[in-house]
């Protein structure tokens, strides 16, 4: 199993990005049961859970709600992070991680950096 994330970048604050995890060698049944999720980690600090993703509820971190979105196109086994109206606090590398079939799967990092 391989996770690929990608559309990172800087913008300004205020600004949108759309990162996605594509997901290979996993199948579409195990892929739209699994647990879904973004997480980030700014310097110096913890890896922190920004959007968690189910077959049934999403999650949010109290920081990103009415701001972020997290989707997924099972056909493409691809997870999606939608994020509005960034802030400057938003700057971290962010990971996606997948949780099928009792086994956790993280991707590489995409930095994210918004400017005041």
């Amino acid at each position: 199993v391989q996770l690929q994330a990608s559309g990172g970048g800087s913008v300004q604050a205020g600004g949108s990005l759309k990162l996605s995890c594509a997901t290979s060698g996993i199948i579409w049944s195990s892929f739209s049961a699994g647990r879904m999720g973004w997480y980030r980690q700014a310097p110096g600090q913890q890896r922190e859970l920004v959007a968690e993703l189910t077959s049934s509820s999403t999650n949010y971190q109290d920081s990103v709600k009415g701001r972020f979105t997290i989707s997924k196109n099972n056909a493409k086994r691809t997870v999606y992070l939608q994020m509005n109206s960034l802030e400057p606090e938003d700057t971290a590398v962010y990971y996606c991680k997948i949780d099928v079939n009792s086994r956790t799967y993280w991707g590489q990092g995409t930095q994210v950096t918004v400017s005041s």
